[in-house]
Formats: structure tokens, C-alpha cells, sequence
């Protein structure tokens, strides 16, 4: 199976939607894939195990994507080896009324994940940058004092937004969440072969709204928005990575990998060393559950 350099997928310069792949050739098949994979979500789980007990270090993984692009099985798939205990994923979905009522990053304020534990955002705080440019009009339920109409929705508007939210994951990370972001990259023909086989399949109806074929519809709006998240927002503290998404097994692989290494850098993470009491002592506690 071919080796990967988790730089090639990483953002770290001005980018055209164009120019990034939605497939990827690991040079195996997809029994291999799914057998790498388990490997690395395994050592994953470890690394979390340490991470817990060492207690300095959260990490939130942010994955944005178009409608299909597997972010929900990629989610199970990577993490089915881990301790429940130590992963904590949300969806941000339609904001509520409570959260409205607040500032637009509050509710990812309030789910991020505590120190030792790997947080998930399945759709982020990136949607404000996303849906609500695609459809400005949304923006009006937020009740900003500066934003009475779309027309006042202009383009030092969305600067100031990418420059909030470059602000709050430079602070997350300056206080021990690692902050790791992928964009699930699908082409629009994988995405019409999906969206086709929910229609086919019965028992896969349930995911399927008219709405995703009005969404597909501004394929290209999302495609413009997604290539200034892109070149806006992916920072050495918190770095994009772009997925190829066509392959579903093969993103999973991708993602896991791009975790691990990352992650791994971080020689730091250790477990705590016991006190030199309970050292010295090991022995002795040994003996009495013996001798019970």
C-alpha cells in the first residue's frame, strides 16, 4: 500500500478549488485500506488513553463537507477503537432559539472538548461562514446591531468573520486544543451517484430531503465560499486539510493518518509518572489482593 506525506493534503497557501483532487490512489484495495485503517484507529486509541491520563491536551477535530460526503461513517469508521469515554462528537445543525440569543460562536464555545478528550464539530463554526454566505438572508435571525438587511451584508463583513474565527482557534489552541480541520472534497458527480442511491435504496430514503437538490443546485456558490475558508483560515495553530472524498474507505484512511501523525508530534504527551510512594509501594499492594 502506498505511503502517504499528510503534507500533500494540508493548506498551507493561496488555493484554487480546481486544483485539489477528489480522488487519491493508495495503491491497494479497499480490503487493505479497511485493514490500515483499523491499525491506525487503534493506535489512535492509545495515544487518547495517554492523552487522557496526561490531562494538558484536548484535540478538536473540524470536518466540513458538501451533502454526501461522508462525514458521519468517516466519524464511526476512524474512531470505532476508541473508549466512548474519550470522544465527545456534536453536529451543529440549524442554530435554536437560546442559541440565537448569543453570539454566533457560543455554541462551539460551550462544546468543546475537555482537556484528554478528542472533540468532534460534524459541520462547524465554519457554517457561518458557509450557509450563511451562500444565503445571506439567514444572517437576519442573528439580530447583529450592524446587519439590518442583506444589503448591509458586505464583503468586510465576512473579513471580519474569517478574523473572529481565526481569533478563536488561536485561543483554544494557546490553551491545549489541538486544532485539526479536514474538508471532505467530493465532486459533484460522486455526489449525484449517492444522492441516487439513497433514492434507490428504501431503507436510505430517510436521509434524503428536496432540499439537497436545491443546496446541489449552488454547487458553484458553495465551491467559491469553501476556497475562501480555505485560503482565509488554515493556520500553522489550526491547519486545513483537503480529503479526497470520491473513495470513501480512502478518506477514512487519509483522515486517520493525518491524525496520528500530527498528533504524534507532540512527544510531550506521556503518562503522568506515579508518586514515589505509591512506586515503592506497587509491590506491596501486589501481595495483599494475592493474599485476600
Amino acid at each position: 500500500m502506498k505511503k502517504i506525506n499528510i503534507n500533500d493534503f494540508k493548506i498551507d497557501g493561496p488555493i484554487e478549488m480546481s486544483e485539489l483532487s477528489t480522488t487519491y490512489d493508495l495503491e491497494a484495495s479497499e480490503k487493505k485500506i479497511e485493514k490500515e485503517l483499523r491499525k491506525v484507529s487503534v493506535d489512535l486509541a492509545d495515544l487518547q488513553n495517554t492523552m487522557y491520563a496526561h490531562g494538558k491536551y484536548s484535540v478538536l477535530m473540524c470536518i466540513q463537507g458538501m451533502d454526501t460526503a461522508g462525514k458521519d461513517s468517516l466519524i464511526r469508521e476512524v474512531f470505532k477503537e476508541f473508549n466512548v469515554r474519550g470522544v465527545d462528537s456534536h453536529s451543529f445543525k440549524q442554530p435554536t432559539s437560546l442559541e440565537l440569543g448569543y453570539n454566533y460562536l457560543w455554541r462551539h464555545f460551550v462544546r468543546l472538548p475537555p482537556r484528554g478528550i478528542f472533540g468532534i464539530f460534524n459541520r462547524t463554526h465554519y457554517e457561518n461562514v458557509l450557509v450563511t454566505r451562500v444565503h445571506p438572508k439567514y444572517l437576519l435571525n442573528e439580530n447583529m446591531p450592524d446587519i439590518n438587511s442583506v444589503e448591509d451584508v458586505t464583503e468586510a463583513f465576512w473579513q471580519r468573520r474569517f478574523e473572529e474565527i481565526n481569533n478563536f482557534e488561536k485561543f483554544i489552541a494557546d490553551n491545549g486544543t489541538i486544532v485539526i480541520k479536514f474538508f471532505l472534497n467530493l465532486s459533484k458527480d460522486e455526489q449525484k451517484h449517492r444522492l441516487l442511491r439513497r433514492l434507490n435504496k428504501p431503507n436510505k430514503h430517510w436521509k434524503f430531503s428536496p432540499s439537497d437538490l436545491k443546496e446541489r443546485a449552488l454547487w458553484d456558490d458553495y465551491q467559491f465560499c469553501y476556497q475562501e475558508v480555505l485560503n482565509h483560515t488554515s493556520k500553522p495553530n489550526a491547519p486545513w486539510f483537503s480529503i479526497p472524498a470520491d473513495d470513501k474507505a480512502t478518506a477514512r484512511y487519509i483522515v486517520a493518518k493525518v491524525l496520528y501523525d500530527t498528533l504524534s508530534k507532540y512527544t510531550d504527551i506521556k503518562e503522568p509518572d506515579l508518586p514515589i510512594e505509591l512506586k515503592q509501594n506497587i509491590e506491596e499492594y501486589k501481595e495483599q489482593l494475592k493474599n485476600e
